[in-house]
């Protein structure tokens, strides 16, 4: 999948990243959610790359990057790490500043890199995620019944670890396929893709490190930033499914407003997997909000 993007591999202290790149344009970041990897775009990059420049890039522990050791703290599956991984991938294709669309997993990691590097991103676009601040903070039976993974996943170690190594693909299939439309909308070619990635050796320890860390140093991180009353300067569009359980438990527009200063969104008639379940309106959404310039035509 994603076969017409030229793939490459970014090396940054030790960990090596796998990114794509192709299309025509200014430069967008696309970061992928779990347990996926940069597959979860087949649907819009081609129709993207058309106005954009993408830089699609495996996260940390997922797709084809490296799964870093685990450590006491879980610096090293920080959503600050991973902030800078982005920021050395787009360095490494000659991007200084550039926009930013991102689903999950990846919007709390474009979260971060939007806070900590407001001189690179220009613009941001997440994908049915509300603050992890506010998600942990406002959970509740509903959240924790349909989210059970946030919670089963930062459990010690090694048992959430054992119990997905044991049987990857019926864990990919098992968070995947609760959501609103079950396992229907994805290519059986992006969920082999997905379960591929999910075998390699040291997934279950960086998906577990993963939200360990949002339920630790990331919450620690975010913080500090309510606590500097510092707010995301960007641009930002929240976009969201209706039929998801984020728009279910949380006012998602309200409380991406206490964290950043210029924000606007909206549902779409779709559930949590946003690029696959409603890939054209996604893409409209993507270029009215992005605005490439008009391409000259000789």
């Amino acid at each position: 999948m994603l076969n017409s993007f030229e793939s490459h591999t970014v090396h940054r202290d030790g960990v090596s990243l796998h990114t794509r790149v192709g299309g025509l344009g200014p430069p967008l970041l696309l970061l992928h959610g779990h347990p996926q990897s940069m597959a979860m775009w087949h649907r819009v990059a081609p129709a993207l790359a058309q106005h954009f420049t993408l830089v699609l890039m495996d996260l940390r522990g997922y797709g084809d990057s490296s799964r870093p050791a685990p450590d006491a703290a879980h610096l090293n599956h920080s959503k600050r790490e991973m902030a800078l991984d982005a920021i050395a991938a787009m360095a490494h294709h000659g991007f200084e500043r550039f926009d930013v669309l991102a689903h999950d997993r990846g919007a709390r990691v474009a979260h971060r890199l939007a806070a900590d590097h407001p001189a690179a991103v220009q613009r941001l676009m997440l994908l049915d995620i509300a603050p992890t601040l506010a998600m942990y903070a406002q959970t509740g039976e509903a959240f924790a019944r349909a989210y059970w993974h946030w919670f089963f996943l930062i459990q010690p170690p090694p048992l959430p670890e054992a119990l997905i190594a044991s049987d990857p693909a019926r864990y990919v299939r098992s968070v995947m396929g609760s959501r609103h439309a079950g396992l229907a909308p994805f290519d059986p070619a992006a969920l082999a893709e997905y379960e591929r990635c999910a075998a390699v050796p040291g997934t279950a320890a960086s998906v577990c490190e993963d939200y360990r860390a949002s339920a630790g140093i990331d919450l620690e991180h975010d913080r500090d930033d309510v606590a500097g009353g510092r707010l995301l300067t960007q641009p930002l569009r929240v976009l969201w499914g209706e039929h998801g359980t984020v728009a279910r438990c949380f006012d998602v527009l309200a409380l991406w407003r206490e964290r950043a200063a210029n924000v606007s969104g909206h549902s779409l008639p779709c559930g949590h997997y946003i690029a696959e379940e409603a890939p054209e309106r996604l893409t409209a959404e993507v270029l009215s909000f992005f605005q490439p310039e008009p391409k000259e035509h000789p």
